[in-house]
Protein backbone atom coordinates (compact mmCIF):
# COMPACT_ATOMS: atom_id res chain seq x y z
CA UNK A 1 0.00 0.00 0.00
CA UNK A 2 2.60 1.99 0.61
CA UNK A 3 4.65 1.56 -2.69
CA UNK A 4 1.17 2.57 -4.51
CA UNK A 5 0.66 5.49 -2.59
CA UNK A 6 3.93 6.66 -3.50
CA UNK A 7 3.71 5.99 -7.02
CA UNK A 8 0.67 7.79 -7.05
CA UNK A 9 1.66 10.80 -5.20
CA UNK A 10 5.06 11.03 -7.38
CA UNK A 11 2.29 10.65 -10.78
CA UNK A 12 0.60 13.63 -9.88
CA UNK A 13 3.67 15.33 -9.45
CA UNK A 14 4.46 15.08 -12.65
CA UNK A 15 0.97 16.14 -13.81
CA UNK A 16 1.18 19.05 -12.08
CA UNK A 17 4.73 20.15 -13.37
CA UNK A 18 3.43 19.61 -16.88
CA UNK A 19 0.59 21.65 -16.19
CA UNK A 20 2.89 24.61 -14.54
CA UNK A 21 5.40 24.26 -18.20
CA UNK A 22 2.36 24.59 -20.22
CA UNK A 23 1.13 27.38 -18.75
CA UNK A 24 4.55 28.71 -18.77
CA UNK A 25 5.10 28.51 -22.28
CA UNK A 26 1.66 29.81 -23.00
CA UNK A 27 1.99 33.33 -21.07
CA UNK A 28 5.22 33.45 -22.61
CA UNK A 29 3.52 33.15 -26.23
CA UNK A 30 0.68 36.04 -25.00
CA UNK A 31 4.14 38.00 -24.05
CA UNK A 32 5.45 37.72 -27.51
CA UNK A 33 2.43 37.92 -29.35
CA UNK A 34 2.00 41.16 -27.54
CA UNK A 35 5.14 42.50 -28.57
CA UNK A 36 4.97 41.17 -32.23
CA UNK A 37 1.49 43.48 -32.17
CA UNK A 38 3.43 47.06 -30.42
CA UNK A 39 6.00 46.67 -33.07
CA UNK A 40 3.23 46.36 -35.80
CA UNK A 41 1.52 49.44 -34.42
CA UNK A 42 4.60 51.00 -34.14
CA UNK A 43 5.43 50.14 -37.88
CA UNK A 44 1.75 51.42 -38.89
CA UNK A 45 2.18 55.21 -37.09
CA UNK A 46 5.55 56.29 -39.65
CA UNK A 47 4.46 59.12 -40.78
CA UNK A 48 3.48 59.64 -44.26
CA UNK A 49 5.07 62.64 -46.75
CA UNK A 50 2.26 64.63 -46.13
CA UNK A 51 2.18 64.51 -42.64
CA UNK A 52 5.55 65.52 -43.13
CA UNK A 53 5.11 68.48 -45.01
CA UNK A 54 2.39 69.54 -43.13
CA UNK A 55 5.15 69.19 -39.68
CA UNK A 56 7.36 70.84 -41.50
CA UNK A 57 5.57 73.70 -43.19
CA UNK A 58 6.02 72.96 -46.71
CA UNK A 59 2.57 72.39 -48.09
CA UNK A 60 2.42 73.95 -51.53
CA UNK A 61 -1.11 75.35 -51.10
CA UNK A 62 0.00 77.23 -48.09
CA UNK A 63 3.02 78.43 -49.43
CA UNK A 64 1.24 79.62 -52.78
CA UNK A 65 -1.35 81.62 -50.56
CA UNK A 66 1.70 83.36 -48.94
CA UNK A 67 0.77 81.10 -45.67
CA UNK A 68 3.69 78.97 -43.47
CA UNK A 69 3.77 77.27 -40.47
CA UNK A 70 5.85 74.64 -38.65
CA UNK A 71 9.86 75.32 -39.42
CA UNK A 72 9.48 77.06 -42.88
CA UNK A 73 7.46 80.01 -40.34
CA UNK A 74 10.26 79.74 -38.04
CA UNK A 75 12.91 79.96 -40.63
CA UNK A 76 10.82 83.23 -41.82
CA UNK A 77 9.90 84.52 -38.56
CA UNK A 78 12.83 87.17 -39.26
CA UNK A 79 11.05 89.16 -42.59
CA UNK A 80 8.78 91.75 -41.88
CA UNK A 81 5.51 91.72 -43.64
CA UNK A 82 4.94 94.69 -46.25
CA UNK A 83 1.23 95.01 -44.48
CA UNK A 84 2.90 96.77 -41.66
CA UNK A 85 3.78 99.54 -44.50
CA UNK A 86 0.23 100.41 -45.42
CA UNK A 87 1.15 103.42 -48.15
CA UNK A 88 3.12 101.35 -49.86
CA UNK A 89 0.68 99.62 -51.69
CA UNK A 90 -0.90 103.24 -52.23
CA UNK A 91 2.35 104.03 -54.12
CA UNK A 92 2.46 100.88 -56.28
CA UNK A 93 -1.27 101.68 -57.38
CA UNK A 94 -0.44 104.71 -58.50
CA UNK A 95 2.61 103.45 -60.16
CA UNK A 96 0.46 101.16 -62.16
CA UNK A 97 -1.82 103.96 -63.07
CA UNK A 98 1.34 106.21 -63.94
CA UNK A 99 3.01 103.54 -65.91
CA UNK A 100 0.22 102.65 -67.98
CA UNK A 101 -0.29 105.83 -69.60
CA UNK A 102 3.33 105.87 -69.87
CA UNK A 103 3.59 102.66 -71.78
CA UNK A 104 1.02 103.66 -74.05
CA UNK A 105 1.96 106.59 -75.07
CA UNK A 106 5.77 104.72 -75.84
CA UNK A 107 4.57 102.09 -77.77
CA UNK A 108 1.66 103.57 -79.28
CA UNK A 109 -0.40 100.02 -78.50
CA UNK A 110 -3.13 98.83 -75.82
CA UNK A 111 -1.16 98.02 -72.78
CA UNK A 112 -2.21 96.90 -69.46
CA UNK A 113 -0.18 97.40 -66.47
CA UNK A 114 -0.95 95.27 -63.50
CA UNK A 115 0.14 94.98 -59.84
CA UNK A 116 0.38 90.90 -59.04
CA UNK A 117 1.61 90.96 -55.38
CA UNK A 118 3.73 92.60 -52.75
CA UNK A 119 5.70 89.87 -51.07
CA UNK A 120 8.77 89.84 -48.61
CA UNK A 121 11.61 87.53 -49.51
CA UNK A 122 15.07 87.05 -48.99
CA UNK A 123 17.91 88.78 -51.41
CA UNK A 124 19.86 85.49 -52.02
CA UNK A 125 16.92 83.44 -52.03
CA UNK A 126 15.16 86.20 -55.00
CA UNK A 127 18.47 86.22 -57.11
CA UNK A 128 18.15 82.54 -56.99
CA UNK A 129 14.84 82.47 -58.15
CA UNK A 130 15.12 84.80 -60.90
CA UNK A 131 14.21 82.74 -64.41
CA UNK A 132 17.13 83.10 -67.19
CA UNK A 133 18.37 85.14 -69.17
CA UNK A 134 16.67 88.27 -68.06
CA UNK A 135 17.70 91.79 -67.72
CA UNK A 136 18.63 92.66 -63.99
CA UNK A 137 19.34 96.78 -63.77
CA UNK A 138 20.61 97.80 -60.65
CA UNK A 139 18.90 101.41 -59.25
CA UNK A 140 20.05 103.75 -57.42
CA UNK A 141 18.34 106.43 -55.01
CA UNK A 142 19.95 108.97 -54.90
CA UNK A 143 18.18 110.74 -51.96
CA UNK A 144 18.08 107.49 -49.96
CA UNK A 145 21.63 106.82 -51.00
CA UNK A 146 20.80 103.30 -51.36
CA UNK A 147 20.58 100.34 -54.64
CA UNK A 148 17.03 98.71 -55.71
CA UNK A 149 16.84 96.25 -58.28
CA UNK A 150 14.37 95.65 -61.09
CA UNK A 151 14.31 92.63 -63.43
CA UNK A 152 12.55 92.99 -66.48
CA UNK A 153 11.82 88.88 -68.22
CA UNK A 154 13.09 87.43 -71.59
CA UNK A 155 9.17 87.70 -72.90
CA UNK A 156 7.99 90.93 -72.03
CA UNK A 157 11.97 92.15 -73.63
CA UNK A 158 11.09 90.23 -76.68
CA UNK A 159 7.33 91.47 -76.61
CA UNK A 160 8.27 95.22 -76.23
CA UNK A 161 10.75 94.40 -79.01
CA UNK A 162 8.08 93.24 -81.75
CA UNK A 163 5.83 96.24 -80.78
CA UNK A 164 8.57 99.04 -81.24
CA UNK A 165 9.98 97.01 -84.24
CA UNK A 166 6.38 96.74 -85.86
CA UNK A 167 6.12 93.14 -85.71
CA UNK A 168 3.15 91.53 -86.75
CA UNK A 169 0.37 90.49 -83.70
CA UNK A 170 -0.08 87.07 -83.55
CA UNK A 171 -1.08 84.43 -81.00
CA UNK A 172 2.52 82.33 -81.49
CA UNK A 173 4.39 82.02 -78.03
CA UNK A 174 7.58 84.22 -78.29
CA UNK A 175 10.65 81.69 -78.28
CA UNK A 176 13.57 82.16 -76.05
CA UNK A 177 16.69 81.98 -77.71
CA UNK A 178 19.80 81.12 -75.50
CA UNK A 179 21.49 84.16 -77.13
CA UNK A 180 22.78 87.51 -75.60
CA UNK A 181 20.68 90.55 -75.93
CA UNK A 182 22.09 92.81 -78.99
CA UNK A 183 22.56 96.46 -78.19
CA UNK A 184 19.55 97.79 -79.63
CA UNK A 185 17.73 95.24 -77.63
CA UNK A 186 19.53 96.98 -74.68
CA UNK A 187 18.73 100.02 -75.52
CA UNK A 188 14.71 99.70 -76.31
CA UNK A 189 14.93 98.01 -72.68
CA UNK A 190 16.54 100.82 -71.00
CA UNK A 191 14.41 103.19 -72.38
CA UNK A 192 11.42 101.12 -71.39
CA UNK A 193 13.30 100.92 -67.57
CA UNK A 194 13.92 104.66 -67.55
CA UNK A 195 10.23 105.34 -67.93
CA UNK A 196 9.30 103.39 -65.69
CA UNK A 197 11.55 104.69 -62.71
CA UNK A 198 10.36 108.27 -64.30
CA UNK A 199 6.72 107.05 -63.07
CA UNK A 200 8.64 106.04 -60.30
CA UNK A 201 9.74 109.05 -59.23
CA UNK A 202 6.17 110.28 -59.25
CA UNK A 203 4.29 107.61 -57.44
CA UNK A 204 6.62 108.57 -54.17
CA UNK A 205 6.43 112.82 -55.26
CA UNK A 206 3.58 112.84 -52.42
CA UNK A 207 5.45 111.17 -49.99
CA UNK A 208 9.26 112.01 -50.70
CA UNK A 209 11.42 113.16 -52.95
CA UNK A 210 13.73 110.56 -54.71
CA UNK A 211 15.30 110.19 -58.05
CA UNK A 212 15.88 106.61 -59.41
CA UNK A 213 19.06 106.14 -61.99
CA UNK A 214 19.75 103.45 -63.23
CA UNK A 215 23.36 102.48 -62.17
CA UNK A 216 24.02 99.88 -64.47
CA UNK A 217 22.42 96.35 -66.42
CA UNK A 218 23.11 93.16 -65.77
CA UNK A 219 22.13 89.35 -66.91
CA UNK A 220 23.74 87.24 -64.79
CA UNK A 221 22.33 87.32 -61.00
CA UNK A 222 25.78 87.13 -59.57
CA UNK A 223 26.67 90.76 -60.82
CA UNK A 224 23.48 92.34 -59.39
CA UNK A 225 24.36 92.00 -55.76
CA UNK A 226 23.44 95.01 -53.86
CA UNK A 227 22.38 93.30 -50.13
CA UNK A 228 23.44 90.78 -48.49
CA UNK A 229 21.33 87.06 -49.00
CA UNK A 230 19.90 87.06 -46.12
CA UNK A 231 18.32 90.52 -46.06
CA UNK A 232 15.14 91.22 -46.36
CA UNK A 233 13.30 92.94 -49.09
CA UNK A 234 10.27 93.71 -50.66
CA UNK A 235 9.45 92.43 -53.84
CA UNK A 236 6.92 94.07 -56.08
CA UNK A 237 5.52 92.25 -59.09
CA UNK A 238 3.82 94.24 -62.23
CA UNK A 239 2.43 92.49 -65.04
CA UNK A 240 2.92 94.24 -68.50
CA UNK A 241 0.24 92.96 -71.40
CA UNK A 242 0.07 93.86 -74.88
CA UNK A 243 -2.69 92.21 -76.68
CA UNK A 244 -1.52 88.83 -76.74
CA UNK A 245 1.53 89.52 -75.75
CA UNK A 246 3.82 90.72 -72.43
CA UNK A 247 5.87 90.13 -69.38
CA UNK A 248 6.78 90.83 -65.79
CA UNK A 249 8.45 93.50 -64.37
CA UNK A 250 9.88 92.61 -60.92
CA UNK A 251 10.95 95.43 -58.73
CA UNK A 252 13.12 94.62 -55.81
CA UNK A 253 13.55 97.55 -52.85
CA UNK A 254 15.61 96.07 -49.56
CA UNK A 255 14.27 97.02 -46.27
CA UNK A 256 17.52 99.19 -45.48
CA UNK A 257 16.88 101.07 -48.69
CA UNK A 258 13.38 102.04 -47.88
CA UNK A 259 14.30 102.65 -43.76
CA UNK A 260 14.53 107.00 -44.53
CA UNK A 261 11.06 106.70 -45.55
CA UNK A 262 9.61 104.21 -42.90
CA UNK A 263 7.61 106.62 -41.00
CA UNK A 264 5.77 107.96 -44.11
CA UNK A 265 5.13 104.77 -45.17
CA UNK A 266 3.69 103.95 -41.93
CA UNK A 267 1.00 106.18 -42.85
CA UNK A 268 -2.66 104.97 -43.17
CA UNK A 269 -3.63 107.32 -45.86
CA UNK A 270 -1.98 110.34 -47.72
CA UNK A 271 -1.25 113.09 -46.01
CA UNK A 272 -1.17 111.64 -42.55
CA UNK A 273 0.75 113.50 -39.82
CA UNK A 274 2.43 112.52 -36.73
CA UNK A 275 1.75 114.80 -33.74
CA UNK A 276 3.12 118.05 -36.45
CA UNK A 277 0.95 120.10 -39.27
CA UNK A 278 2.25 122.73 -40.82
CA UNK A 279 -1.01 124.30 -41.84
CA UNK A 280 -1.82 124.89 -38.39
CA UNK A 281 1.29 125.91 -37.50
CA UNK A 282 1.24 128.47 -39.91
CA UNK A 283 -1.94 129.58 -38.49
CA UNK A 284 -0.38 129.54 -34.91
CA UNK A 285 2.94 131.45 -35.82
CA UNK A 286 0.58 134.58 -37.75
CA UNK A 287 -1.71 134.77 -34.92
CA UNK A 288 1.27 134.22 -32.44
CA UNK A 289 3.06 137.36 -34.26
CA UNK A 290 -0.58 139.42 -34.62
CA UNK A 291 -0.58 139.55 -30.64
CA UNK A 292 -0.05 142.26 -28.11
CA UNK A 293 2.44 141.68 -25.32
CA UNK A 294 3.19 143.66 -22.28
CA UNK A 295 7.00 144.92 -22.45
CA UNK A 296 8.64 146.55 -18.91
CA UNK A 297 11.57 148.30 -18.80
CA UNK A 298 13.56 147.42 -15.09
CA UNK A 299 15.96 149.95 -14.18
CA UNK A 300 16.83 147.84 -10.57
CA UNK A 301 15.55 145.57 -8.29
CA UNK A 302 16.64 144.21 -5.18
CA UNK A 303 15.39 142.50 -2.25
CA UNK A 304 14.65 144.05 1.54
CA UNK A 305 13.48 142.32 4.75
CA UNK A 306 9.50 142.87 4.51
CA UNK A 307 10.15 144.76 8.02
CA UNK A 308 12.23 147.37 6.15
CA UNK A 309 9.34 147.02 3.34
CA UNK A 310 6.64 147.91 5.70
CA UNK A 311 8.24 150.64 7.38
CA UNK A 312 8.46 152.90 4.58
CA UNK A 313 6.54 155.79 4.41
CA UNK A 314 5.65 158.86 2.72
CA UNK A 315 8.55 161.10 1.99
CA UNK A 316 11.41 158.38 2.18
CA UNK A 317 14.24 158.41 -0.32
CA UNK A 318 15.00 154.94 -2.06
CA UNK A 319 18.79 154.85 -2.90
CA UNK A 320 19.12 152.81 -6.26
CA UNK A 321 22.78 151.50 -6.94
CA UNK A 322 22.49 152.71 -10.56
CA UNK A 323 23.75 155.51 -12.26
CA UNK A 324 21.86 156.86 -15.67
CA UNK A 325 24.71 155.33 -17.60
CA UNK A 326 24.04 151.35 -16.26
CA UNK A 327 21.85 149.23 -18.99
CA UNK A 328 18.32 148.68 -18.36
CA UNK A 329 16.55 145.14 -18.34
CA UNK A 330 13.81 144.84 -21.19
CA UNK A 331 11.54 141.90 -20.23
CA UNK A 332 8.41 140.05 -20.65
CA UNK A 333 6.64 138.78 -17.86
CA UNK A 334 9.44 136.74 -16.28
CA UNK A 335 11.86 136.68 -19.29
CA UNK A 336 14.60 138.67 -20.07
CA UNK A 337 14.81 139.82 -23.78
CA UNK A 338 17.37 142.15 -24.01
CA UNK A 339 19.15 145.26 -22.42
CA UNK A 340 18.71 148.75 -22.82
CA UNK A 341 19.94 152.56 -22.35
CA UNK A 342 17.91 154.76 -20.72
CA UNK A 343 17.20 158.04 -22.16
CA UNK A 344 14.00 160.77 -23.08
CA UNK A 345 12.32 161.83 -25.95
CA UNK A 346 10.41 165.10 -25.62
CA UNK A 347 8.98 164.39 -22.72
CA UNK A 348 8.79 160.82 -22.86
CA UNK A 349 11.45 158.17 -21.22
CA UNK A 350 13.08 156.03 -23.87
CA UNK A 351 14.89 152.94 -23.87
CA UNK A 352 17.05 152.12 -26.96
CA UNK A 353 18.23 148.44 -27.26
CA UNK A 354 21.88 147.98 -26.89
CA UNK A 355 22.31 144.38 -28.01
CA UNK A 356 19.95 141.46 -29.83
CA UNK A 357 17.43 139.71 -28.29
CA UNK A 358 18.43 136.51 -25.97
CA UNK A 359 18.11 133.54 -27.82
CA UNK A 360 15.37 131.18 -26.70
CA UNK A 361 15.40 128.29 -24.06
CA UNK A 362 12.73 126.66 -25.51
CA UNK A 363 12.68 125.91 -29.13
CA UNK A 364 11.34 123.00 -31.57
CA UNK A 365 13.70 120.35 -30.83
CA UNK A 366 12.51 119.85 -27.32
CA UNK A 367 9.11 119.20 -28.80
CA UNK A 368 10.34 117.24 -31.56
CA UNK A 369 12.13 115.02 -28.59
CA UNK A 370 9.03 115.05 -26.37
CA UNK A 371 7.19 113.45 -29.69
CA UNK A 372 10.04 110.72 -30.22
CA UNK A 373 9.47 109.35 -26.61
CA UNK A 374 5.63 109.83 -26.49
CA UNK A 375 5.81 107.50 -29.42
CA UNK A 376 8.26 105.18 -28.06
Amino acid sequence: MADEKDDLMSALDEEQSKNDDDMASEWASMIEGADDGDNESQADRILNQDEIDNLLGFDQADLNEGEMSGVQALINSALVSYERLPMLEIVFDRLVRLTTTSLRNFTSDNVEVSLDSITSVRFGDYLNSVPLPAILTVLKAEEWDNFGLMTVESNLIYSMIDVLLGGRRGNNTIRVEGRPYTTIEMSLTKRMIELILDDMMKAFEPLTPVTFNVERMETNPRFAAIARPANAAILIELRIDMDDRGGKVEILLPYATIEPIREQLLQMFMGEKFGRDPIWEGHLASEIYAAETELEAVLHEWEIPLSQAMNIEQGDTLMFERTPNDPVSLRCGDVKLTEAQMGHIGKYVSVRVTRPLNPPKVNMSVFEAMDEQGSD
